[in-house]
Parts: structure tokens; C-alpha cells; sequence
């Protein structure tokens, strides 16, 4: 499974997340020009190493976050977030047009999720549950009672 993850950010690395990553670190260092944008720009900043590489990691909701970031979303969304999203629910509809392509438009539909209200969120790896890894096995099954 690793070995697929690594293939998949490289391909996608090559296609266009270094050309998604450069724009969300241009935002991000634009932002940080106003003391007031910051948070804005550190959640491009984050942005741009999920675009880089989206394969193998996914955004949770970040511990602590209040008020503040509830604040900040709503207006990086009137900004920025709804034509982002767009942009990448566009981009994410052709690619799954084809089959090779349907991996890049999930991960673009992440993109988008997270595009539109990154405050408050971080990027953390995704595991299977180890549930799974017994899946459909029936070692430790209690015998059918009818």
C-alpha cells in the first residue's frame, strides 16, 4: 500500500501538484504580508504540502479550534474558498471521466473540502483501522446459531 501511495504522489507531483503547491505557498507568502492574514497564510502554507502530496494523508478537525477559526473560514470562504473548490471540483469531474484518472479526481475532491474551510483543520496521515486487516476472515468467528 505504500509502495501505491508513493507511485501515486510522484505521478501526481509530475501532472500539476508542484504547479497547485507553488500557488498555495504565492498565497500563502501574500498573506503573510499583513499581521492581520497570517492564520490565512499558514493555512496556505499547509495547503500547499496536501496539494503537493495528497495520497496517504487527509485533514481533521484541529483540537482547539474556536470561534476564531469559525470567523477566519467564513471569510477565507467569501474570498477565496467557493472559487477554489469550484476550480477543484471542475479539475476533479474530468479527470474521473477517465478510469487512470479517478484516483487524481478523489484526491482533488479532498482538495476541494479542504479549500473551502481550511482553518481549524490539519493534515494527518490516514491508516486502515486494523479492523480491516482481519476483514472476511473467519479464524476468530463464532460458529452460526439458528
Amino acid at each position: 500500500m505504500d509502495l501505491l501511495r508513493l507511485v501515486l504522489n510522484v505521478i501526481w507531483f509530475v501532472i500539476h501538484g508542484w504547479l497547485l503547491a507553488l500557488a498555495y505557498l504565492l498565497a500563502g507568502l501574500i498573506a503573510c504580508l499583513l499581521i492581520v492574514t497570517i492564520p490565512f497564510g499558514i493555512a496556505s502554507f499547509r495547503l500547499a504540502g496536501f496539494a503537493a502530496f495528497p495520497f496517504g494523508r487527509t485533514t481533521v478537525p484541529a483540537p482547539g479550534a474556536g470561534v476564531a477559526s469559525a470567523v477566519g473560514n467564513l471569510l477565507w470562504f467569501l474570498f477565496a474558498g467557493w472559487w477554489l473548490a469550484l476550480v477543484h471540483i471542475i479539475a476533479g469531474i474530468a479527470y474521473c471521466l477517465t478510469i487512470i484518472g479517478i484516483p487524481f479526481g478523489i484526491a482533488l475532491f479532498k482538495l476541494a473540502a479542504v479549500g473551502l474551510f481550511p482553518l481549524g483543520k490539519q493534515v494527518v496521515p490516514t491508516e486502515l483501522p486494523r479492523s480491516w486487516f482481519g476483514a472476511g476472515s473467519t479464524v476468530n468467528a463464532a460458529p452460526a446459531r439458528y
